[in-house]
């Protein structure tokens, strides 16, 4: 019985990553051996093993092929905010997820080593990077401003916090370029967040509050007309 056939790469979701990723280090070990400009996107195709149409199914330029899967990854992003428990803090919830990114990076090492390199050599590149900083920044922001909306300059608020959290980030995984893959990222990242989190609390809008019921037992002579009336009046009298 003959066997069926296996899908190929690009079929599956890891097979997707893995072309991609075969393209972004064709592409850098390239731009690396002789140079951004003087490498095309066919010899990039080529060293990959694909064809062009492939290259182009994948990438719009060999500028975006330095940031594979950017757009994927901020999705992501944008999906773990939204299913962030509304009770927790969400300067912790923003930690948490710039932990979430940096292990974007750290699960493709070499592609993230090989861009340091080329992102400090080719300007354009660095612009590009600078954007897509940016991308993430705006998103973290527009989740704090929608979880503290009200809040007296919470939009205000909302820009510092997620800037600071951001550069946090950014501060780490430069670190660990520099080291080439060998300080542990993850652990540093969170002994910084935490500063910046301690930095920034009581500045900040608190975490969804949880209905609470508090309930007594008394006895009294009194009619319960006359104890419903003064709990009622002592009810209305709390701070809301």
């Amino acid at each position: 019985m003959s066997e069926s056939p296996k899908p190929r790469s690009g079929r599956t979701a890891h097979g997707r990553r893995r072309v991609r990723s075969a393209l972004a280090l064709a592409a850098m070990e390239l731009f690396a051996a002789q140079g951004f400009e003087a490498t095309t996107v066919d010899q990039i195709a080529d060293t990959a093993g694909v064809g062009r149409r492939t290259f182009f199914r994948y990438f719009r330029s060999k500028e975006d092929v330095v940031f594979p899967g950017h757009d994927e990854r901020l999705a992501e992003v944008k999906e773990h905010l939204e299913a962030a428990d509304r009770s927790a803090d969400p300067l912790r919830v923003l930690a948490e997820t710039a932990e979430f990114v940096l292990d974007m990076y750290l699960a493709e090492p070499e592609v993230s080593l090989k861009r340091f390199e080329l992102t400090r050599q080719v300007s354009a590149l660095r612009d590009k990077e600078i954007a897509s900083i940016d991308r993430y920044q705006r998103v973290f922001a527009r989740y704090l401003r929608d979880r503290c909306a009200g809040e007296p300059s919470g939009e205000l608020r909302a820009a510092v916090a997620a800037a600071a959290v951001v550069a946090t980030h950014n501060h780490v995984l430069r670190q660990w370029l520099r080291s080439g893959g060998e300080l542990d990222a993850r652990a540093e990242l969170r002994r910084a967040l935490e500063q910046v989190t301690a930095a920034l609390a009581g500045q900040w809008c608190a975490a969804e509050p949880e209905s609470v019921v508090v309930g007594a037992v008394v006895r009294t002579t009194a009619p319960a007309g006359v104890v419903l009336k003064q709990v009622e009046d002592a009810l209305r009298d709390l701070p809301r």
